[in-house]
């Protein structure tokens, strides 16, 4: 059984595109640009970072460039942090395919979602997840039941976390009662912040870990909030969050992947353009956004 607890801040990775008439969407997967910014996050005090999540657009991507960007991050990260692997995939056979390929490019763990088109019930989930673990590497499960339709239940998890190399939840259902819950039920679990915008609250709670869409804007203030919040410093991390969390509130919008790379390009970072289906963001929502960028430079 493995030791790897799967916590710290974790960085959910965006991911940069170069024009490329030749590529998909006339967008080419920049991976000089992105291996730049992984060691940019570990040198601002992130423990390790995640490529091929939602925010990597992973969906978006080939097979081919799915499988570089994750050699990539192993490759630039090397033994100065961690590396967990999206393996999402529309079934087991999908999302072990992934984990092998993960475990044979050095990945430190894997983050996997339930089945991603199937409203899977218990019995599927439990054996999707036996499969993935299967492989050796460490689970960090993903419940995220606004985009799978199934939800990762206390109860439920207290099932997965019987299976062998499952060691985490990334906790996205946004009800901060389930940290509790889940450390009542699934006391062997690592459980993870997976919303930006309830972090300081779930940390409070007993969350020990946050896989993170904001740092890759602010990754070493993110990181002094999420210890603040760890050391149960809680005027010094409201006061951060208070200024921050505006910003923080996009990573549960559907537009989250915009969001963030609008705020890395606000901060002179490179965040870019998305690909199809991901479109440009409204005027109004420009609007929005700016001003709680604003709001959240001032205490960055």
């Amino acid at each position: 059984m493995t030791q790897e607890k799967l916590d710290g801040v974790i960085v959910a990775t965006a991911l940069p595109y170069a024009e490329d008439l030749a590529a998909p969407a006339g967008l080419r997967v920049d991976l000089d640009r992105y291996a730049e910014h992984c060691q940019w996050l570990i040198e601002n005090g992130c423990r390790g970072v995640g490529p091929n999540g939602s925010l990597g657009e992973y969906s978006s991507l080939t097979d081919d460039e799915r499988r570089a960007v994750a050699r990539t991050a192993i490759d630039t990260v090397g033994d100065r942090g961690i590396v967990v692997v999206g393996v999402h995939g529309v079934g087991a056979h999908q999302a072990r395919y992934w984990a092998e390929a993960a475990a044979e490019d050095g990945a430190d763990g894997v983050l996997c979602l339930p089945p991603t088109l199937y409203r899977a019930n218990a019995g599927e989930v439990i054996k999707h997840f036996e499969q993935v673990a299967a492989v050796g590497l460490p689970v960090m499960v993903y419940n995220n039941p606004f985009d799978t339709k199934v939800d990762l239940t206390p109860a439920l998890l207290a099932e997965i976390a019987q299976i062998d190399n499952v060691v985490a939840v990334k906790e996205f259902s946004g009800d901060v009662r389930r940290v509790t819950e889940i450390r009542d039920q699934a006391p062997n679990l690592t459980v993870v912040a997976g919303a930006d915008d309830v972090l300081v609250e779930s940390v409070l709670m007993g969350a020990t870990g946050w896989f993170a869409g904001f740092p890759n804007v602010f990754p070493a203030e993110s990181v002094r909030l999420f210890s603040l919040a760890l050391e149960g410093k809680v005027a010094d991390a409201r006061a951060m969050y208070e200024a921050m969390v505006g910003a923080f509130r996009w990573d549960s919008r559907t537009e989250f992947v915009q969001a963030i790379k609008y705020g890395m390009d606000y901060v002179g970072r490179y965040g870019g353009p998305c690909r199809p289906p991901r479109g440009p963001l409204s005027t109004e929502q420009l609007a929005v956004l700016e001003a709680d960028m604003q709001r959240a430079v001032g205490v960055a």
